[in-house]
Order: structure tokens, then sequence, then C-alpha cells
């Protein structure tokens, strides 16, 4: 009586391939591919959709913005105010950077990467609401910036919050300079 090895030619190292062999691969390739595709449409849905993306970017034309002009723009679904200053306001909004009373300590001159030019995010750090002082007849408080008139919150003329009588005080409004 003989006795047969249960090794495949492959295993006992002659270097042939045999027909179980070429199904292993053929099979487990299968797999992989036919896994990718399986999965490709779950990976693929958690890319952001077309209009989150056309909300991630905001190109403005700051060209036609005259000294003294703020213009409201959208980005994100957040308003943004752009202000273009005059010498003026540059002179003044780095005066204020010694008011004692000012809740941001940061400068007037890191605040901005060009001094004539303001950008950031209009939204009040207290309740989210938008301040006034885009348009010319708004308040804009002692300081000459923006005023939130749900709860008094006062800004100076480089977006620093200003102590107000309010129950809580506002904070610096965020920031979104132009690269």
């Amino acid at each position: 009586m003989t006795v047969e090895s249960a090794t495949s030619p492959s295993e006992t190292g002659t270097g042939e391939e045999t027909r179980r062999d070429f199904l292993f691969l053929a099979t487990g390739t299968m797999a992989v591919v036919g896994t990718g595709f399986a999965l490709w449409p779950f990976i693929a849905n958690m890319n952001p959709s077309a209009d989150v993306i056309s909300f991630s970017t905001t190109e403005i034309d700051l060209a036609p913005i005259e000294p003294g002009q703020r213009i409201t723009v959208r980005w994100r679904g957040r308003p943004v105010f752009v202000a273009r200053r005059t010498p003026e306001e540059i002179k003044r909004a780095r005066a204020d950077d010694d008011s004692p009373g000012l809740l941001d300590p940061e400068p007037d001159a890191q605040r901005v990467q060009r001094p004539e030019w303001l950008i950031m995010v209009g939204v009040c750090t207290h309740l989210g609401c938008i301040p006034l002082g885009q348009k010319s007849g708004d308040p804009r408080g002692e300081y000459e910036g923006w005023f939130c008139p749900c709860h008094g919150s006062l800004y100076d003329a480089s977006g620093a919050g200003a102590p107000w009588s309010g129950a809580a005080q506002p904070r610096r409004a965020a920031l979104y300079l132009p690269g």
C-alpha cells in the first residue's frame, strides 16, 4: 500500500502552479474588488456635497470698495464684515488699543494684515446675532465700531469687545483674514 502526500506540488517547492492556486488567487482578487465596489458608495457619501463646498470659499473684489465704506458678504452662511478704513479710522483703532476697558488685549496691528482693511466674521460673540454698524446710519457706540442692540455689546473699530452693563461680557469677534 502506498501513501500519497497531502501537499500540493507548489508546497513542495517544485514551482509548479496548480489549478487550486489559481482559484485561490482569483477568488481573493474578486473578494477584494467586490468589497471595494460595495464600500465605494459609503465612502463617497462622506464627501461634502456641492452646496457645502460652494459655501467654503468666497472671493471678494475689493477694488470697488471706497475708503470709509463697509460691506457685508456671506461666507459659510455667516456674514463677513469688510471695511476699508480711512487713516482716521486706523488712528482711532490704534488709539483704542490703549483703552483699559477693552476686553481683547490684542492690538489692532496684530488683528489685520494690511492696516486699511479689516475683515472679520460679523457675528456677536454673546448671542450670535449680527451687530449694527455696517451702514452709515447705524449706531456704532462710543468706540465707533459696532453695536449689538440685542443686549448692548459694543465693539471698537477693530472688532474688539468693549465693556457693557449686560449679564455677560462679549469677547473679540472672530477674524477671517485673506491669505
